[in-house]
């Protein structure tokens, strides 16, 4: 019985990658990263330089918040419960200059970035070289992770799939807001103070690459979609874009096509409310047609940084 007992416990700690080494689960909130250094780095140039990359102002957002929360660890207590936090950045000074990203170090899922410099100058240079690539990585390791808590609670998304042709993962928390048709399905969340909604349609290639600008014509597009289909508290009111700042545009991919993302503020005409709204155009080039999925946050008042990142993980599990 006792050598049984011992076998069970080796099985359950040899397990990851054949390491033969138990890995305990990762902690920490999403979208908040660990910084671990000496004080006198994190006091110094090295940390005003982090700070500026990773706690910069979320772009798309009514008010000022920080892209990611940091928290700084001492080196010296980087040990025990603080060594399973889900990402973390580790500075040191060392004889050579490198950066290293690992998986899984010293708990799962997690990532760690490694950077060594011969001295505090080199440091600043190593991460301001590699900060795209940084930012990069946290933003895949985040999105997983909410992935992963949203399978835990996984809701159908057989209307959508019947309507449009493609498939995304959302919980259980979103409820269809308006009865789906093969143009237009809306999601709705309840949070507190006020709701997040998705709304996913499509429209022809042609209506956003054309002679004109791109950016114009999403905001066209978004712009008409809320008059026909997102209407205010009060008869002749919808959604449209706010008319004072020009939306943000990138270029990505989703399911491997090419997407444009957009992220701006959303008002509604003839009302005050607003709030941010992300939005992914994904070219369909088989059918001719852009998938678009967007998500708006009306939350007054309050923080809506993680409320858009919850979209932004739910727009990227798209698939066709």
């Amino acid at each position: 019985m006792k050598r049984l007992l011992f076998l069970m416990v080796l099985s359950l700690m040899a397990c990851d990658n054949g390491k033969g080494v138990y890995i305990a689960d990762s902690s920490g909130n999403l979208n908040l990263v660990n910084i671990v250094s000496e004080n006198q780095l994190w006091d110094g140039q090295l940390g005003e330089e982090i700070r500026n990359v990773m706690a910069k102002d979320a772009e798309g957002l009514p008010q000022k918040e920080p892209l990611y929360k940091l928290r700084h660890i001492p080196t010296n207590a980087f040990t025990g419960f603080a060594k399973k936090n889900r990402t973390f950045l580790k500075f040191e000074l060392a004889k050579q200059n490198n950066i290293t990203f690992v998986k899984d170090s010293f708990a799962r899922p997690q990532l760690g970035v490694f950077i060594k410099g011969k001295n505090k100058n080199e440091l600043v240079d190593i991460f301001k070289n590699n900060q795209e690539k940084i930012l990069n990585s946290i933003n895949k390791t985040e999105i997983e992770e909410k992935w992963r808590r949203i399978n835990k609670s996984l809701d159908k998304d057989t209307e959508i799939q019947k309507s449009l042709g493609v498939s995304i993962k959302f919980p259980t928390a979103y409820r269809y807001a308006k009865e789906s048709n093969d143009d237009f399905v809306w999601l709705r969340k309840e949070i507190d103070r006020g709701s997040m909604e998705i709304f996913i349609y499509q429209i022809p290639i042609s209506r956003i690459e054309n002679d004109n600008s791109v950016i114009s014509n999403i905001v066209k597009i978004r712009d008409s979609i809320g008059k026909a289909n997102v209407p205010g508290p009060r008869p002749d009111t919808y959604m449209i874009t706010e008319e004072a700042y020009m939306p943000y545009l990138y270029e990505t991919k989703i399911d491997g096509k090419f997407a444009y993302e957009t992220r701006g503020t959303w008002v509604v005409k003839g009302a005050f409310m607003g709030g941010p709204f992300l939005n992914y155009a994904i070219r369909d080039e088989a059918n001719d047609r852009f998938v678009v999925i967007e998500g708006i946050v009306y939350k007054p008042t309050a923080e809506k940084r993680n409320n858009i990142f919850e979209i932004e993980a739910i727009a990227k599990s798209l698939k066709f």
